[in-house]
């Protein structure tokens, strides 16, 4: 039996996003699913969440698998926690203080600084972070003891609201493009009050169109390997392209389409469409000027045409 989807993880804190792939992978099999390298089913994530934060981890199955990149470009909203009066070099608990100031602001002037990091913004990623500087990883470049000179990247914060306020931390809410470092921006509202800080709580709450609505603990994972049906907890591979309108498909067109051939006399607007045979996905198209061609095409085997 093939499976092709989406599994929402509300990961735990002190799990790592491979980590969340394993459980799943373990769990398919212990189910009795086929998890072999060649042939089985494929499973992977869609945008890494550090050990120390929780929350929405998207985990692809089969074909969803195709569409995980789209995961990594969606918008992400973040709640957390910002304690004042130190900076550690992760910018988070797991590093070691650089700096400290005894200057503990509170939620009047946190709210008065919040306007200056909303909309389009440039912010520096933290050194230990994952992105690649001439070819190493930068968090790899950092342990060594190398001092990492970080480029700047602009990032949009659309919206940024204070949820709590207590002595020497806030609690925010941040709705964010992609590659946008909550620890750089809770460094950076630091640095604006005039002190220094770090993150002491990270919740993802919403990735794309996952929200926590959707997301299973990993203990209701784990009821997948001891017999629970997998169908309670999997959702569709379309539920990760809501924002994309529909092509329907014939039988005829689905197979040209299948066969990597182009669809001309399209009514359809210019655009990414996900085209279906019924209600099975068949390839992402995009249409120029009526003509629509495959850009990434779905095989769900296991459906007759």
């Amino acid at each position: 039996m093939s499976v092709h989807g989406w599994i929402i993880l509300d990961k735990p804190v002190g799990m790592g996003s491979t980590q969340g792939v394993a459980a799943v992978k373990r769990n398919l099999r212990e189910a009795g699913f086929n998890m072999k390298l060649k042939g089985g089913i494929k499973v992977g994530h869609g945008g890494t969440l550090d050990p120390l934060a929780s929350g929405i981890l998207p985990i692809a199955v089969g074909e969803a698998t195709k569409i995980t990149g789209r995961m990594l470009d969606a918008s992400k909203i973040y709640d957390f926690t910002i304690t004042f009066g130190a900076e550690t070099d992760t910018l988070d608990l797991e590093g070691q203080v650089i700096a400290t100031s005894d200057v503990l602001p509170g939620a009047t002037e946190v709210a008065g600084v919040l306007p200056q990091f909303t909309g389009p913004i440039e912010q520096v990623p933290p050194a230990y972070s994952a992105l690649m500087i001439d070819g190493v990883r930068a968090y790899d470049r950092a342990r060594a003891g190398e001092v990492v000179d970080m480029p700047t990247r602009a990032v949009t914060i659309y919206t940024l609201d204070l949820l709590d306020a207590d002595a020497g931390c806030v609690t925010l809410r941040a709705f964010v493009s992609k590659g946008t470092y909550i620890r750089s921006l809770a460094r950076d509202i630091a640095l604006a009050l005039g002190t220094r800080g770090h993150v002491t709580m990270l919740r993802r709450i919403k990735a794309g169109p996952f929200g926590l609505d959707q997301a299973i603990s990993l203990d209701k994972l784990n009821e997948v390997g001891k017999g629970a049906r997998l169908e309670h907890i999997l959702l569709p591979l379309e539920a990760g392209l809501v924002d994309i309108p529909a092509l329907p498909l014939s039988p005829e067109a689905a197979r040209a389409v299948r066969q990597g051939r182009v669809l001309t006399g399209q009514p359809h607007s210019d655009g990414l469409y996900l085209a279906s045979l019924g209600a099975t996905p068949v390839a992402l198209m995009v249409v120029d000027g009526g003509s629509a061609r495959v850009e990434r095409g779905f095989n769900f085997s296991d459906v007759a045409e």
